[in-house]
């Protein structure tokens, strides 16, 4: 999936309009990278939550399509821009996006959004990465996101998706051990699963569940 910048699509102003906007001296994409909006204490969060939910709102599916054809700054915004909206028609962009593994960072987002969707379809596409990405201990990309969000899913669905990742020596097990030899932290399932529930019920906060 190559990259292109949206001016070539004739859409040159969603970068500015939905990526860069500032908060608090900080642009969108790295408050919505870093989680700061979740935190109680900064000011900006009621600033920056009507904003986003007037943009999920706003924003139509040429510009999201002109941001998801861009780098990881531009698709982590129009990932969480869809998931905050529940663009379902989105979900197999999504899914071929996370799977794909192309640039950093977004692959979060594209979880956040699997999540907020919530179907088995959805499961079965977070279940298919960490098949694909959990045998790579050596690679630290994006399977603990994805895994918070097929526990949640699990959790929601009355499914078990992530049981045989999760078992005790399984494949989380030997992945974390894996990345912790090259110096990445380990987190739990349970961890994992508790910032994911965050993200979407705050998310759900902002909209109608």
């Amino acid at each position: 999936m190559p990259s292109q910048h949206p001016e070539e699509t004739g859409y040159g102003h969603v970068v500015e309009s939905y990526v860069t906007r500032m908060y608090g001296g900080l642009p969108r994409y790295l408050v919505l990278n870093g989680g700061r909006f979740l935190g109680p204490r900064w000011w900006h969060t009621t600033r920056f939550t009507r904003h986003m939910i007037a943009d999920a709102a706003a924003i139509n599916d040429e510009e999201l399509e002109a941001l998801l054809g861009y780098e990881w700054r531009s698709r982590l915004t129009a990932a969480w821009l869809i998931g905050v909206d529940r663009r379902e028609r989105f979900h197999e962009r999504i899914g071929d996006l996370l799977l794909a593994s192309e640039v950093c960072y977004s692959g979060s987002a594209y979880c956040f959004t699997l999540a907020r969707f919530g179907t088995h379809a959805d499961a079965e596409i977070l279940t298919a990465y960490l098949d694909r990405y959990l045998p790579r201990a050596d690679l630290h990309y994006d399977q603990p996101s994805a895994l918070g969000a097929l526990l949640r899913l699990d959790a929601h669905l009355g499914t078990h998706h992530a049981d045989r990742f999760t078992e005790p020596g399984g494949l989380w097990d030997e992945w974390v051990k894996g990345v912790g030899r090259l110096g990445y932290p380990s987190y739990t399932p349970a961890e994992l699963r508790r910032w994911t529930d965050l993200q979407c019920d705050f998310a759900n906060g902002w909209t109608r569940p």
